[in-house]
C-alpha cells in the first residue's frame, strides 16, 4: 500500500485547497491504483479496492473520501458502518461489478441450491450479502482450494479469473459466472502477442482479469515467452514484483492507471502498457475538480441498508479468515 508523496505537476492551489479540507474535516483520502495520477498523488494512501477499506476501517479519521468506483467505496462502508464515507462521484460504476445483481445470482443459487458462493470482491453489497465467501485475484485460488473438493462452486462475475481458478485448481465443479470487466477484457491476445513480439526479452505482468491471460499462459508453456518472465498478477503483486524487478524492460497487462505507481516504485525499469488505450472511463469520471467539490460539500455520501452491511461483511471477514487477502484485486 503506497502513501502519499509531495503531488507533481498539480496545481498548488488546488493541492492545498485539498489538504487542507481533509485536514478541517479529519478527512482520510483513498485513491485506487487505476485513479489519474493527480489523484494518486494528492491521496492518503493508494492501493487496491479491499486493501484500502481495511485501512478506512483501521484509520482514526471521522471521514473516507474513496477515490475509485461505487462497489470500492460501498465495501469500505460495508467494514467501517459507523464512518462516513464519500465517492466524489457516486456515477463512478464499475462495468464488472454491474454484470450480476442480487436477482440474478438468487436465481442462480436456486438452480444450484447446494453449491458455495465465491464472489471477487468486485460486486455489490448486495451480491456480497448473497455470497458465502468473497476473494480477490490473488487469493481466489487459496479460497477455492479451503472449500470440499466435491463441494460444487458458483464462482462469480469474472469469466476470466473463474478461468484461471479452474486452471489452476484443476476442479470441473466450478460453475463460472459470463462476467467481465470490459477494459482488462479489451486487453486481447493480439495485443499480446504484438507488444511482446515487438519487445523480445521484456518482462510480463498480466492481471486474471485479461481477455488475454490464457494466451499468455500457452505463450509461457510453448516457449514463445520465458517462463520465468511471465507473471499472473494482482495489482498488489504488480507492485511488488515492481519493487524488486532489475528488467529494463515490463510489459503490462492491466488498466493503465497503474502504470503510475509502477513506475514510481521503480524508475530504473520502463513500464510500458500491453494495450495503451485501456483506460477505465468510471475511473476517469472522479477528477481533481469532484474530489475538492466532495471535500467542499460532502458529496456524494455512500449508504448501505444495515443487514446487507452485515451479511456482506460476513462474507469478506470468511475471506479473511482463510488467509491473507494478499494484494487485493
Amino acid at each position: 500500500m503506497t502513501t502519499r508523496t509531495v503531488p507533481t505537476g498539480l496545481d498548488a492551489d488546488w493541492a492545498q485547497q485539498v489538504r487542507e479540507l481533509a485536514r478541517e474535516r479529519n478527512a482520510v483520502i483513498l485513491a485506487h491504483n487505476y485513479q489519474l495520477p493527480e489523484i494518486q498523488d494528492i491521496a492518503d494512501y493508494v492501493g487496491d479496492s479491499l486493501g484500502l477499506s481495511r485501512i478506512a476501517a483501521e484509520t482514526d479519521a471521522d471521514e473516507v473520501i474513496f477515490c475509485g468506483v461505487h462497489f470500492m467505496a460501498e465495501t469500505a462502508k460495508i467494514l467501517s458502518p459507523d464512518r462516513r464515507v464519500f465517492i466524489p462521484d457516486a456515477n463512478a460504476g464499475c462495468s464488472l461489478a454491474d454484470t450480476i445483481d442480487a436477482d440474478q445470482l438468487r436465481a442462480w443459487k436456486a438452480e444450484h441450491p447446494d453449491a458455495v458462493v465465491v464472489s471477487y470482491v468486485n460486486t455489490t453489497a448486495e451480491v456480497k450479502a448473497l455470497t458465502d465467501v468473497c476473494c480477490t485475484s490473488s487469493n481466489a485460488v487459496d479460497v477455492v482450494n479451503s472449500i470440499d473438493p466435491d463441494q460444487e462452486i458458483l464462482f462469480l462475475p469474472d469469466q476470466f479469473l473463474g478461468a484461471h481458478v479452474r486452471r489452476r485448481t484443476g476442479r470441473e465443479n466450478i460453475h463460472v459466472w459470463a462476467g467481465e470487466c470490459h477494459v482488462h477484457a479489451d486487453i486481447s491476445p493480439t495485443n499480446l502477442v504484438d507488444t511482446v513480439t515487438a519487445n523480445p526479452g521484456a518482462e510480463l505482468y498480466v492481471h486474471p482479469e485479461c481477455g488475454c491471460t490464457t494466451s499468455a499462459l500457452w505463450m509461457a508453456e510453448s516457449g514463445e515467452l520465458p517462463q520465468e518472465n511471465t507473471h499472473i498478477l494482482s495489482t498488489g503483486g504488480m507492485l511488488e514484483a515492481a519493487r524488486k524487478s532489475t528488467s529494463e524492460k515490463v510489459l503490462v497487462a492491466t488498466e493503465i492507471g497503474m502504470l503510475h505507481q509502477l513506475r514510481k516504485a521503480n524508475p530504473a525499469t520502463e513500464f510500458m502498457p500491453v494495450n495503451p488505450k485501456a483506460a477505465c472511463p468510471y475511473m476517469q469520471m472522479i477528477t481533481a475538480e469532484k474530489l475538492l467539490a466532495c471535500l467542499r460539500n460532502q458529496t456524494d455520501e455512500i449508504f448501505v441498508d444495515e443487514k446487507i452491511a452485515a451479511a456482506a461483511r460476513g462474507a469478506v471477514e470468511r475471506m479473511v479468515a482463510i488467509g491473507n487477502p494478499g494484494g487485493g484485486e
